[in-house]
């Protein structure tokens, strides 16, 4: 099971994450958009401290349905160096705005040196209306050991404080995946799997 954070980093919401998961001892993955990387680079270097994975965001937070291939390598060169300045590591996954690739755009994120990673299950944690408990329910509904859970750890793109309820609901979520025997990980590509991920969204 692969738990997931989408807009960081944040200079409220990622430390209040990192601290939730260093209490239960949970791994998780970070995709962070470059413009907000470039904003707060010591953050980001604290999700790498505390052992967690970066995947990419794009550098900007904007759908890529209609982007031209130009477009999308420029912005994804951009988000990787952004990436590579703040911390000096290079990334191996990638997940667009929304969830939405461009054909073109799918096309040239192995070029690039990147594997696409979407979700299977989601929190909807951005949402003004979103509840701990209502974040809690809908991201563990059904878990099992294949899901990629995906929420947010910063509100840039969301509801004004949409991360406090992500903080609030992550205890529930990691006790409700200890209960069913889950255990968080990095993502492995599984032999056979292909296209934007082996699990795609519901």
């Amino acid at each position: 099971m692969v738990l997931t954070f989408d807009d960081g980093p944040h200079p409220l919401g990622t430390p209040a994450i990192l601290a939730e998961l260093e209490r239960s001892g949970a791994h998780a993955i970070f995709f962070v958009s470059g413009e907000q990387v470039e904003r707060h680079p010591n953050i980001v270097r604290d999700v790498v401290a505390s052992g967690h994975e970066l995947g990419l965001h794009g550098y900007r937070h904007q759908t890529r349905r209609q982007w031209t291939r130009r477009l999308f390598v420029d912005d994804t060169r951009r988000s990787i160096d952004a990436l590579g300045v703040a911390t000096g590591s290079v990334p191996r996954l990638y997940r667009p705005p929304h969830g939405v690739f461009s054909v073109a755009g799918l096309r040239e994120v192995p070029r690039l040196g990147l594997e696409p990673l979407l979700w299977s299950t989601w929190g909807r944690d951005w949402e003004a209306r979103a509840t701990a408990s209502s974040i809690t329910r809908r991201a563990t509904a059904g878990i099992e050991a294949r899901d990629v859970i995906l929420l947010h750890d910063a509100d840039h793109y969301g509801a004004p404080g949409s991360w406090r309820r992500t903080v609030a609901a992550l205890p529930g979520i990691l006790e409700a995946l200890d209960g069913a025997g889950l255990t968080t990980q990095r993502w492995v590509e599984r032999e056979g799997d292909s296209g934007a991920s082996a699990w795609p969204p519901r």
